[in-house]
């Protein structure tokens, strides 16, 4: 049984230490034939350095790593290309300053391992210089891979130093312009797409392929590449896990399937997928890698939380555009950065409308926590022990017990934000439903409305309205929340065991109110 690739990047080590490969040769054959300049973005630990790597040694003619491989007998191996491979997670960009000097040592280590010598002294000149020098010294164009081009930009995210970085790099891709006539293939990877850099101005001929449907599964796994590449591992988790191999399966895949980018090509997320095999138990793995502290603050100081809570559609051009660092729009950041990800396309007119959510159980459990620590203050090692409570408190049908769940929730805000804000108390509770399993507004309208959320497990739905009012009586609200599910019908869709839930939220007070249907 071959190992799992965890934090393997090089794909000279994968192939040569008996490493497991999910073959991608044939997306990168139809990429490196078809055209000359191309952009990639996908979240991080998403196989971006993996893909890079392999297309490095594919330049360099290492004809034996592919053996075996789909590219292996469609490539001309008798051609061997000088590769300039920038991986900016290995230059230091904590000033300017030091970005200039780590850049330029970083160019003359690469032209020292070709033998030739840079004399230019900024580092654009020397990038300049050591394209040049390449293609007379081999006779042969030059490959110029980037990985993780952003890297600078996002680490000073929010930062007075912003500009400076933005000014470097910008001066740094212009030179591939001008060295057009020396290139033979661009590729370059990130995770955000950023306006006003000459990588994107500059390079009139860039193929941006993140939303192409060609290349929908270049990065992460699809259910057949899943099940094709690791039927060992299935069998020997699900044994673990008490499970048969459609039952491990079908919970692999509400934990981190869902990943797409064209709609329809729905994808696993190759490092929790790898993490999850090698531990036998689900978890944020991917997640708790590292969560940037300011998109949960963009998202409470906007209010737009809503946007992580339930379905939202917008316009092609705002995800295929690049935007300004200094004006962040939450929705492309949370795109690109994969919390948020393609649930559906529809074409309206000549343009495209993408709808956008959560991917997957791992995604969501993980930003719902994080949230509710932000909204309601609440101890992040006490939330599945109430999320626990609160789940059995619904399926018992216990009204009073839920309300106490709700106070205990409530208890942990402070008390500046209890003053009347029907926004956070109904943010708050959608937050915590959402944690909870809940399928927040608008995912199962019917044609009298949409209740606040549904939720659906084997044998049990939930359909649930919420209700504020600083000032009307707990019984009232309650009242008017059942009332509501009944005369819209929320609940038509639904068979079997049918729990319908009212919510109410009066000044401190908290009420509950449950009816049990059977359909």
């Amino acid at each position: 049984m071959k190992q799992l690739p965890i934090g393997i990047q090089s794909f000279k080590d994968l192939r040569e230490n008996n490493y497991l490969y999910v073959d991608k040769t044939a997306h990168i054959h139809r990429i490196v034939t078809t055209g000359k300049v191309y952009f990639l973005s996908r979240p991080r630990r998403f196989g971006k350095s993996l893909l890079v790597s392999t297309m490095d040694e594919l330049f360099r003619g290492n004809k034996p790593l592919f053996e075996g491989l789909y590219i292996y007998d469609k490539w001309d191996w008798t051609r061997q290309y000088p590769v300039i491979r920038i991986d900016w997670t290995r230059i230091t960009h904590s000033t300017p300053e030091e970005m200039k000097v780590s850049l330029r040592g970083y160019l003359k280590d690469i032209a020292k391992k070709y033998a030739v010598s840079l004399t230019k002294e900024s580092a654009p000149d020397c990038f300049d210089e050591l394209i040049q020098l390449l293609h007379e010294k081999t006779g042969e164009k030059v490959v110029v891979l980037i990985d993780e081009y952003d890297k600078p930009i996002t680490s000073h995210l929010p930062d007075p130093l912003l500009d400076s970085i933005r000014t470097i790099i910008h001066d740094f891709y212009q030179v591939m312009k001008g060295a057009d006539d020396y290139l033979r293939f661009i590729f370059l990877t990130g995770v955000s797409k950023f306006a006003g850099l000459s990588v994107f101005s500059a390079l009139n001929n860039l193929h941006d392929i993140t939303l192409s449907d060609d290349y929908a599964a270049i990065c992460g796994y699809t259910q057949k590449e899943l099940e094709d590449n690791f039927p060992e591992y299935i069998d020997r988790t699900a044994r673990h896990n008490g499970m048969t191999d459609e039952e491990l399966l079908a919970k692999i895949r509400y934990w981190y399937d869902g990943y797409t980018w064209d709609g329809k090509t729905s994808l696993y997320n190759p490092f929790s997928t790898l993490m999850f095999f090698a531990e036998h138990w689900f978890a944020g793995y991917w997640f708790d890698t590292g969560t940037p502290t300011f998109l949960i603050e963009i998202l409470q100081r906007r209010e737009r939380t809503s946007v992580v809570l339930e379905a939202v559609t917008v316009d092609g051009n705002l995800l295929r555009e690049g935007y300004d660092p200094h004006a962040l729009n939450e929705i492309p950041l949370l795109f690109q950065t994969g919390y948020l990800t393609v649930k559906n396309v529809e074409f309206h007119q000549v343009k495209k409308k993408y709808t956008l959510g959560v991917p997957n159980e791992e995604v969501n459990e993980a930003l719902m926590t994080r949230l509710l620590s932000v909204y309601g203050k609440y101890p992040n090692e006490d939330i599945d022990n109430l999320r626990e409570t609160m789940e059995q408190r619904l399926r018992e049908g216990d009204e009073q017990g839920f309300a106490n769940c709700l106070e205990a929730m409530i208890a942990t805000v402070p008390y500046e934000l209890q003053s009347g804000c029907e926004h956070y108390y109904h943010t708050l509770m959608l937050v915590w439903m959402r944690l909870l399993g809940f399928k927040i507004q608008g995912e199962k309208p019917n044609n009298r409305g949409r209740a606040d959320a549904v939720w659906e497990q084997p044998g049990l739905t939930v359909v649930a309205e919420l209700k504020y009012h600083a000032d009307k009586k707990i019984e009232t609200l309650l009242d008017e929340a059942m009332t509501q599910i009944h005369d819209r019908r929320y609940y038509n869709q639904y068979i079997g065991k049918v729990l319908l839930l009212g919510v109410a939220f009066s000044g401190k007070d908290i009420g509950c109110r449950m009816e049990e249907m059977n359909r």
